[in-house]
């Protein structure tokens, strides 16, 4: 397929972003370091820089959230009731949701709940929501999107050494960081009527003072398309979708579309169990009309939550190239 008529496929948000980067090529260091002179470009764990490409916005151009303000969810009536968010419970703290509506936009939260640094991310290319723990040694990390992706992943940064980190792994790929993990925390995409039923003394993320269409979905159809954004790998294995949704654990992946017609799964020590209710984020121009893809749960045998990841297809070969495909008998 030509590079024009993949473009007439993409959505109208990542048509716009390809004009205004003026370019599909990969870049590599010497034409990075005005932007990035902290960055060590000689410690990288990056097979070939071809793999690195722009997603549009330069440096901080998708501007990530520090510290926001939160209220009761008894206050908050702008939500339409399937709006997604990600829902973090720590220990007896007051469990907060964060809102779809303003991650797409943002893509990453540096918060602190009990006592924990957080970072809540979301890369809408992936459908990838994932919280960490920000300290890594003795170091407590703060985020922000560099605006470069790699397999359509976001590629993160932390502002005490402008190393890069891969979202999708939590793990840092460029700079001195290079090799280090973040802790994956428990965490779960669920609809605002869901979380507000469960936790009706909880808090939700207020809405930020930046100039955003929130509530809208930049990039309608996204994950009806026929091929991801600007990804140039290898479709998944088993004739799986490349947009389908797969939850992952590990470097397990069941197909979200196996566990809704079971109603839920146990398998290899965990439990996966789905629920009505939630819209995609990634289909309509309003989020709260998506279609309903429900939520997930995942837990282990003694009932709790396990740290997970619900992405497509795709991000899962990507990089998991060698990961289980949970498909049934």
């Amino acid at each position: 397929m030509s590079r024009l008529s993949r473009l007439s496929r993409l959505p109208l948000f990542a048509t716009i972003l390809l004009a205004l980067s003026g370019q599909l090529a990969a870049a590599e260091p010497s034409a990075w370091k005005d932007a990035w002179p902290r960055t060590d470009f000689t410690t990288n764990s990056v097979e070939s820089w071809d793999e690195i490409i722009s997603g549009g916005p330069p440096k901080d151009g998708i501007p990530a959230l520090n510290a926001p303000d939160f209220i009761p969810a008894s206050d908050e009536t702008r939500f339409g009731a399937r709006e997604p968010v990600i829902t973090l419970k720590i220990g007896d703290a007051t469990p907060r949701a964060y809102p779809l509506r303003y991650l797409t936009w943002h893509e990453i939260v540096n918060d602190s709940m009990a006592g924990v640094p957080v970072a809540v991310t979301f890369c809408p290319l992936c459908n990838s929501a994932m919280v960490f723990d920000r300290r890594s040694g003795q170091e407590v990390l703060e985020f922000g999107v560099s605006g470069k992706l790699r397999n359509s992943d976001m590629i993160m940064f932390d502002r005490q050494s402008e190393s890069w980190w891969q979202q999708a792994l939590g793990k840092a790929i460029v700079g001195r960081m290079t090799g280090r993990e973040l802790r994956q925390l428990p965490s779960w995409m669920e609809s605002w009527e869901q979380f507000r039923a469960r936790h009706p003394d909880g808090l939700v993320m207020a809405e930020p003072d930046h100039a955003r269409r929130y509530g809208q979905n930049p990039y309608g159809g996204y994950d009806s398309a026929a091929r991801p954004f600007l990804y140039d790998g290898a479709p998944p294995p088993h004739g799986v979708p490349a947009l389908a949704r797969v939850v992952r654990v590990g470097d397990r992946a069941w197909p979200l579309e196996r566990v809704r017609r079971a109603g839920g799964i146990d398998e290899a020590g965990v439990s996966i169990t789905w629920e009505a209710g939630q819209a995609s984020a990634l289909d309509t121009a309003r989020i709260a009309e998506g279609r309903d893809v429900g939520s997930v749960r995942v837990r282990d045998a003694e009932g709790r939550d396990l740290p997970h990841d619900l992405l497509f297809a795709f991000a899962f070969h990507a990089f998991w190239p060698d990961g289980r495909w949970m498909l049934g008998p």
